[in-house]
């Protein structure tokens, strides 16, 4: 059994006892969060729209934390022009606890 859940503008496939780094959520680690669920798909079959509407995922927060860090280097041949910098995104890890319908 997997569903489909939105969080940030963007979709994640997760089934039970999945560890899932979603964008950062304002939670703390140990704390229980949900997800709207946009579709879930078991031995009977996909479910879609009005038959999802109740569903839900719940997971618990494991880290907040961030990413690995990239290199941003901007440059201009012959201008003498360059910049560099780096970033790191921010993430939240989920641990998904429950897909109830």
């Amino acid at each position: 059994m997997y569903a489909i859940i939105d969080n940030g503008n963007k979709q994640y496939k997760v089934a039970e006892g999945d560890l899932v780094k979603l964008e950062k959520l304002t939670a703390n680690e140990g704390e229980e969060v949900s997800f709207k669920v946009l579709m879930v798909s078991d031995e009977n079959g996909i479910k879609v729209g009005a038959d999802v509407a109740n569903a839900k995922v719940t997971a618990t927060v494991v880290k907040q934390d961030k990413a690995k860090k990239i290199i941003v280097f901007k440059y201009k041949a012959k201008k003498n022009e360059r910049k560099k910098q780096g970033h790191r995104q921010p993430f939240t890890a989920v641990k998904i606890e429950k897909i109830v319908l």
